[in-house]
């Protein structure tokens, strides 16, 4: 049996008064008791099992992982059913064929009974909730999406695809609702659209994650929306991309617009999604400038200079050519230029050059050993080998440890060393390339940096490894002395002290928990899937950094053409066939939900007057705000009054570095507005923006970040 809700799940206005009657929500109601009742027993539950994990043994290997995975799926569950109450429900769906009511949520909700509260909205059951349309109904008579405010319903919205349907609707409004809601305030972080996706966004978000995916579309068709949501989704429904397989990395264009989206995933029960900016793959990224050289910049952009990293690192990876004599305390040992390349074969391909240097090393020592036919135990051999100061700096110099930033600088500073990686450049090439201050990186030089990185591995690597088996020695000869003295005083040698004289013993004895393990690079990869935002901003040599990171080659890639601030004149799959990818399918959205008419009439012949092919979406809306002009002079008084009738909402200033920002008012440069939505944009000066296509897409995106109103003021302050 039901408990009732001490308040009611509805809380219509008195203009809503219609939709109050009991006839078309008391089923809602009843509902919503049965998810009250079951959110908190399940909450309940959920608290128990933790504690009760988290006070059980660690145990060891895979039983320690086991523990540790089911606590993170413990933790995350309650976090999200924590997080939500009720508006866990996104609406509900009732079939042609079906009268009883399908209630879709965030998550999947079963009471104890074994009954479905919730369909979790990524489940194929789900599909229809988003997919159908008035064309195509999948098999509805009608579909309710409700809109929560403060935890209770302040709204909702009928649609009904059959004449039966009609039966039971009298608030019927159709899309007239959802369309309303898409002009509501916005704030600083993005608000909830979970319950809004339209059906052209849920078959991109459903589709499968073979090969690349592009979803090609305008300002306001959703496809941020698309991108987070299709993340959530794949990890959800996609067994080859779990957490343990790799899991998903999202990349955005910049800091702003992940700050904007920091919400979206966690309110999606997803928060392994490692989220970043390109910036953020490379230790330099955080510092680095834009280059002040254009041409130079088109040069560093090519995957073939990426790709040269590789020769880059050969050139350290030869073996001696001559031959050596190791003297010992007890025979030399010749070392052949053979004896060399057979070291060196021990490292096998995809080893990082860094890394590989222990394993070669190591057979160096194995031929040594081999070869040499004094009374010395391997043991004092090995040990007077490692004090050969002729051979450690012969070794060295054959197969150094070599740091990231030294190699790409290089580079930049020893012209013969870039001709001899890069043949194809010209001399000119290679001396504009040169720099005086080599550790000045720039944005163009993260590729590089970041393939040297993944190429060499980490130098400490090697370094932290020997002073690693140094303290292991140490512990093990301390301990092997203290055994001794233990089975000496032993009187009669049996029992216990027997036991510790086997060496097996000895070595459990040692404690290897001190010794220092660093932090894992979260963003390094590999990653079973790719999402990345404004794609079509990628040089060649950035896409390398994400290719790396994917060897399934599995991406979800969104942009828009119109919207490349270097031009874009390839198709897609041309641009992406070039970088890497073969198996790639297009997607496109063409309905603008976010611009009100008003503003993409004025904002289209923007970008059509340089790109007169460019993928304008239509607008489904219109605001009734009309853009004003007027002059940079206006700017303030602008703002006040805006703020003064708006009590909630954010604005934008765009193009202006004096203005400061306030909590509501942001000031950004066109670049940085890229994928981030406001109730006011302010736009000063676009005139000054740039000529060509840099200057025309700055202004188109620029202008189409307002989901109200656009100012758009000229001339000077």
């Amino acid at each position: 049996m039901n408990h009732p809700l001490t308040t009611s799940a509805f809380d219509l206005p008195d203009r809503l008064s219609a939709k109050a009657d009991p006839t078309l929500i008391a089923g809602d109601e009843q509902h919503f008791a049965a998810i009250a009742e079951c959110l908190e027993q399940s909450i309940a539950e959920l608290t128990d099992r933790l504690d009760a994990e988290r006070r059980a043994p660690g145990g060891a290997g895979r039983q320690a992982m086991d523990r540790d995975a089911e606590i993170h799926r413990l933790t995350a569950r309650l976090r999200a059913l924590r997080r939500f109450g009720l508006d866990l429900c996104l609406g509900r769906m009732v079939g042609a064929d079906d009268p009883e009511p399908l209630y879709i949520g965030r998550l999947g909700l079963t009471d104890s009974t074994g009954r479905r509260l919730l369909i979790d909205w990524r489940s194929p059951a789900a599909e229809p909730f988003f997919g159908a349309t008035h064309g195509n109904p999948m098999g509805l008579a009608s579909r309710r999406r409700y809109r929560w405010t403060g935890g209770r319903i302040s709204d909702y919205w009928e649609e009904v695809f059959t004449p039966d349907g009609l039966d039971g609707h009298a608030a019927l409004d159709d899309q007239s609702a959802f369309v309303a809601s898409l002009g509501s305030n916005r704030s600083a972080r993005m608000r909830d659209v979970l319950g809004t996706i339209q059906a052209d966004q849920d078959a991109i978000i459903r589709a499968g994650s073979r090969g690349a995916l592009v979803v090609d579309g305008g300002p306001g068709t959703g496809k941020t929306v698309v991108a987070l949501h299709r993340s959530a989704y794949l990890l959800h429904s996609d067994p080859r991309l779990g957490h343990r397989r790799g899991g998903v990395l999202f990349v955005g264009p910049h800091r702003p617009y992940l700050a904007y989206v920091a919400d979206v995933l966690p309110s999606l029960g997803e928060e392994g999604v490692q989220t970043c900016t390109l910036r953020d793959l490379v230790a330099e990224g955080a510092a680095a400038t834009v280059e002040a050289d254009p041409e130079v910049a088109r040069l560093k952009s090519s995957a073939d200079l990426v790709k040269a990293i590789e020769t880059a690192v050969r050139f350290y990876e030869e073996p001696p050519t001559k031959g050596m004599t190791v003297t010992t305390h007890w025979s030399d040992i010749w070392l052949s230029a053979d004896d060399w390349a057979e070291a060196f074969e021990a490292a096998e391909p995809g080893i990082p050059h860094n890394e590989a240097r222990a394993l070669i090393w190591e057979e160096l020592l194995a031929i040594l050993t081999d070869k040499h036919d004094g009374d010395a135990s391997p043991e004092l051999l090995r040990k007077s080998l490692l004090q050969n100061r002729e051979l450690l700096t012969t070794f060295d110099r054959a197969w150094p440890l070599i740091e990231a930033a030294d190699l790409v600088g290089d580079l930049w500073s020893v012209p013969a060393y870039l001709r001899l990686c890069a043949p194809w450049l010209s001399r000119d090439e290679v001396r504009r390339l040169q720099r005086a201050n080599v550790q000045a990186w720039t944005a163009s030089d993260l590729p590089l940096l970041d393939a040297a990185r993944q190429r060499l591995g980490d130098p400490e690597a090697s370094r932290r490894r020997r002073r690693q088996e140094a303290a292991l020695a140490v512990q093990r000869e301390r301990m092997a002395q203290v055994v001794d003295n233990l089975i000496a005083a032993d009187d009669d040698g049996e029992g216990l002290m027997t036991q510790l004289s086997r060496a097996d013993l000895q070595r459990n004895l040692v404690d290897e928990s001190e010794l220092h393990t660093p932090e894992p690079d979260l963003l390094a990869g590999p990653f079973a899937h790719v999402v990345v935002d404004e794609a079509q901003e990628l040089t060649d040599a950035e896409w390398q950094m994400l290719l790396l990171r994917c060897p399934s080659r599995s991406f979800t890639i969104v942009g828009d053409r119109a919207q490349a601030r270097h031009g874009f004149t390839e198709s897609w799959q041309e641009r992406l066939k070039r970088i890497g990818l073969d198996r790639i399918n297009l997607a496109s959205l063409s309905i603008n939900y976010r611009t009100p008419e008003e503003i993409m009439t004025e904002a289209e012949p923007v970008i059509r007057a340089a790109l007169p092919d460019a993928n304008v979406p239509t607008s489904i809306r219109s605001g009734g705000v009309p853009v004003t002009h007027g002059s940079v002079s206006d700017r303030d008084s602008i703002l006040d009054r805006w703020l003064a009738t708006h009590a909630e909402g954010t604005a934008c200033v765009i193009g202006d570095p004096t203005f400061r920002p306030t909590d509501r008012v942001q000031s950004l440069t066109p670049e940085l507005s890229k994928g981030l939505e406001f109730d006011l944009v302010v736009l000063i000066a676009p005139e000054a923006f740039g000529e060509g296509i840099a200057g025309a897409v700055d202004r188109y995106v620029a202008m189409t970040r307002a989901t109200q109103q656009l100012v758009i003021l000229t001339g000077t302050s």
